[in-house]
């Protein structure tokens, strides 16, 4: 019928030209709307049958144009007023019929076309960001947890570790999830919020570099390394990154297995990540030998998880109760009914910063008593030297509740950084650490509650190197207690200790010859960054024997048969030197079966450390200690 009436002269110009326009507005409309990458349509038969309305109608109004004469062109054949009338009246219903087909067009393009979908190419978001939270636990304690907020093109978080430091981030998103800019600032585990941070940075990646500046105590450092194919930032104990990761690998995987690379802020160093998907709703995470287990949703993002070498269950909150998640303080008091009280003080430094802590008395005393103050071991550690890999593992807690009971008071103190504490971190060494006990013995010392002449220390790994930098230079002390202290160099260790890492790995199935290979890659990689640290240059430097022969005071050495860490022929090692400049009062303990920690266990593999089932030290250990104390104490 359309096609009869083509041939026919219908309405004016201006009719015609309208006609015409609003044809082709009309099929432009559903043209744009298929070209809208970011719609798509679900059922084809749909898609075309509007676009053929659509053409039906634009080819009608061209051909009666291309039939029709030009614009003020008179007719051979004249024209009645019935015919004028049906003629205008034909040319009406052209325009509503183009008008109406469009409509058709678009309105069947929007009906069966779904909500705009992120592109696999772009990392996108809603327009609002999304609040969520990942919180790591193991068993009944809380030890990790990462708040996070995802908007179209950034991503923040804010990781706290129980007892160490927290850190804010922002990542930049780009493109094919990648990321090509990264901020980052750090403080000590209880510091106020409005402090400043002890240190910042800001980390820029593109396809072959990864740029790193750091400020921390008014100075800055600039990092600049080698990388392949945009590794994503990569720190330790977060999770942001990862499901970030996880995405860009459901993107590219083959057979369900894919490779992310991501760069190690703490190592300086890109690692290779690798992702296993089973099924649609879970993923294998392994990266440096360790494996992480995750339910991952149909967006990529990771709903819970559990890292099974470590016990550590990975729960994922969304919405607003994410941001009500934290970590709360650990409560440093004494417990209900104990025979002494604690005391929150800050301990002033020579160089001027403060220490906090707790100093534990005992009740009813008539007269001055004894004090022990402990000296945690390396890393920044709370005052109960608490160590999240091992479940309600404290030492110094139990040092401070088996010597109260005992009469004896303890002043426990918080690293530099931690709590309260403050003082420089980053360019400090164990010399320095040593000048902070020093304070903490001279505030003893002023108390009158506190007998000045009966002061020991209890230092536990790195504590047991700084108690004899200590009592080389104070002969007043009652004594030291060396828990599991270094005998050698800090090369020596850390050659072993790494060795030991890739070697002693059991878990890392790889030949001997690629665990050479991973092994001489740590080594060059630790040289190269970490070594140069002032902290770990003094430390690989450093022997204690030379310091360990000057200690007159009496000592005490309590060493694990299975440490790994500081291994157990170092305690024969100190005895010697300490007995070699004439000093008497010198014990030594080894315990069977006690691993770095004092824990019992049999292989005394790190590693193992996350399979103890409990972080109490037995009464074998703490009564040791506790009769050798209040022994040369009570003089």
């Amino acid at each position: 019928m359309f096609i009869m009436n083509c041939s026919k002269r219908q309405g004016t110009p201006a009719q015609r030209r309208a006609s015409f326009v609003l044809a082709v507005v009309a099929a432009a409309l559903a043209g744009g709307l298929h070209r809208n990458r970011h719609l798509s349509f679900s059922t084809p038969w749909v898609a075309y049958t509007a676009a053929g309305l659509a053409l039906a109608a634009v080819l009608f109004v061209v051909m009666r144009h291309l039939n029709s004469p030009e614009s003020g062109e008179e007719s051979a054949v004249p024209r009645t007023s019935n015919d004028a009338t049906a003629e205008d009246r034909n040319q009406w219903l052209v325009i509503l019929f183009a008008i109406i087909a469009g409509l058709v067009a678009v309105g069947l393009f929007l009906a069966f076309t779904p909500k705009a979908a992120a592109s696999q190419e772009v990392v996108t978001a809603p327009v609002a960001a999304v609040q969520s939270a990942f919180v790591l636990t193991r068993g009944t304690d809380t030890i990790i947890v990462e708040r996070i907020t995802r908007g179209r093109s950034s991503l923040s978080g804010d990781l706290t570790i129980k007892g160490q430091a927290r850190m804010t981030f922002n990542a930049e998103l780009a493109p094919a999830f990648t990321v090509p800019s990264f901020t980052f600032k750090a403080w000590g585990a209880g510091s106020d919020i409005d402090a400043p941070p002890l240190q910042s940075g800001v980390q820029t990646i593109d396809a072959d570099s990864a740029r790193i500046t750091i400020q921390a105590g008014g100075t800055e450092r600039k990092l600049a390394r080698a990388v392949k194919n945009n590794p994503l930032p990569l720190l330790n104990n977060e999770f942001a990154m990862f499901e970030l990761a996880v995405q860009r690998a459901r993107k590219s995987s083959t057979g369900g297995k894919a490779t992310v690379p991501m760069f190690a802020l703490s190592a300086g160093m890109q690692l290779d990540v690798n992702f296993e998907f089973v099924g649609a709703d879970s993923v294998i995470i392994r990266v440096a030998g360790q494996e992480t287990r995750c339910s991952v949703n149909a967006q990529g993002e990771l709903t819970g998880g559990v890292i099974p070498s470590q016990n550590i269950l990975i729960s994922r909150v969304n919405g607003a109760a994410a941001d009500k998640i934290s970590i709360g303080r650990p409560d440093y008091g004494a417990p209900a009914g104990a025979p002494y009280t604690a005391e929150e003080v800050t301990v002033k430094t020579p160089a001027g910063h403060v220490l906090t802590g707790t100093l534990t008395l005992p009740k009813g005393a008539t007269k001055k008593v004894p004090a022990v103050v402990t000296i945690t071991g390396s890393g920044q550690q709370d005052r109960d030297e608490y160590i999240s890999l091992v479940a309600n593992y404290r030492l110094f807690r139990q040092v401070a509740d088996t010597l109260g009971r005992r009469g004896i008071a303890v002043l426990r103190l918080d690293d530099r950084a931690i709590n309260g504490s403050g003082g420089d971190v980053l360019k400090a060494t164990s010399a320095d650490f040593a000048d902070d006990i020093r304070a903490g013995v001279a505030f003893l010392r002023a108390r009158p509650d506190i007998d000045g002449a009966r002061i020991a220390l209890a230092g536990h790994s790195e504590g047991g190197m700084i108690a004899p930098l200590v009592a080389a230079t104070d002969p007043t002390l009652a004594g030291i207690v060396l828990l599991a202290g270094p005998a050698y160099t800090g090369r020596r260790i850390i050659d072993f200790q790494l060795k030991n890492t890739v070697m002693g790995n059991n878990t890392i199935s790889s030949s001997d010859a690629e665990k050479s290979k991973t092994l001489a890659s740590m080594i060059a990689q630790f040289d190269s960054t970490t070594a140069k640290v002032p902290w770990m240059k003094y430390f690989l430097e450093y022997d204690p024997v030379p310091t360990a022969r000057k200690v007159k005071v009496p000592v005490l050495i309590l060493q694990g048969a299975t440490d790994q860490q500081v291994t157990p022929d170092q305690a024969p090692v100190l005895e010697k030197a300490f007995r070699a400049s004439g000093n008497k009062d010198v014990t030594m303990k080894i315990f069977k079966d006690r691993n770095h920690l004092f824990l019992n266990d049999p292989s005394g593999f790190p590693g193992g450390y996350v399979k103890l089932t409990s972080g109490r030290v037995d009464g074998e250990v703490m009564g040791t200690l506790a009769d050798w104390l209040v022994q040369r104490l009570s003089r």
